[in-house]
């Protein structure tokens, strides 16, 4: 397995990954730009439409399934989001968030894990504090460079379109939980 990474960088091997991410307990997704393809499209009425991949959501549910949680990191406030997040039984949802390190900490505090045990996806530079922050750093295929330069993960896929679900399964390769899962589809 080769990991992404900008031209410019130097992969990081299979191994070291793996040191990253082997205490890894909650997945912190950022939402506009890496749960959706970061586009607003406004209907004729005015509202707000938001598009999500449903290979992600398979992605979050297989983590959850190998006791691996995931919370919501955003700036921004929507019901969209709020009713995804249900679905998935996400419980930890964060909403306008200004501050993302700010937020960052309050999700530790709320849940006592420590940044050896976060791993986090971001896109843009408000997120930057973050992922400096955290054991496993991820940036989508389509983030800023700069958010990219300094991940430990560049996804193949980009935001909104199957890169939640590409972090997913390096996740649960990587700490050895894969297989397991992949057991009980491969009947």
């Amino acid at each position: 397995m080769t990991c992404s990474r900008p031209e410019s960088s130097e992969p990081r091997d299979e191994e070291a990954l793996r040191r990253k991410v082997r205490a890894v307990k909650l997945l912190l997704l950022d939402v506009d730009g890496v749960l959706t393809d970061g586009g607003i499209v406004i209907d004729e009425r005015g509202e707000e439409v938001t598009r999500f991949d449903v290979q992600d959501g398979h992605g979050i549910k297989l983590l959850q399934q190998a006791g691996i949680r995931v919370g919501l990191l955003t700036g921004r406030a929507s019901r969209a989001v709020a009713v995804r997040a249900e679905r998935l039984s996400i419980g930890l949802v964060y909403q306008n968030v200004s501050d993302k390190l700010q937020g960052y900490d309050r999700v530790k505090a709320d849940t006592g894990l420590t940044d050896d045990e976060i791993a986090y996806v971001g896109d843009d530079m408000q997120d930057l504090p973050v992922l400096l922050r955290v054991a496993f750093a991820v940036a989508v295929k389509n983030a800023w460079d700069g958010l990219k330069a300094r991940a430990d993960y560049v996804t193949l896929r980009g935001g909104g379109r199957g890169a939640v679900r590409e972090v997913a399964e390096l996740l649960l390769r990587l700490t050895g939980k894969w297989d397991a899962l992949l057991k009980e589809y491969d009947r």
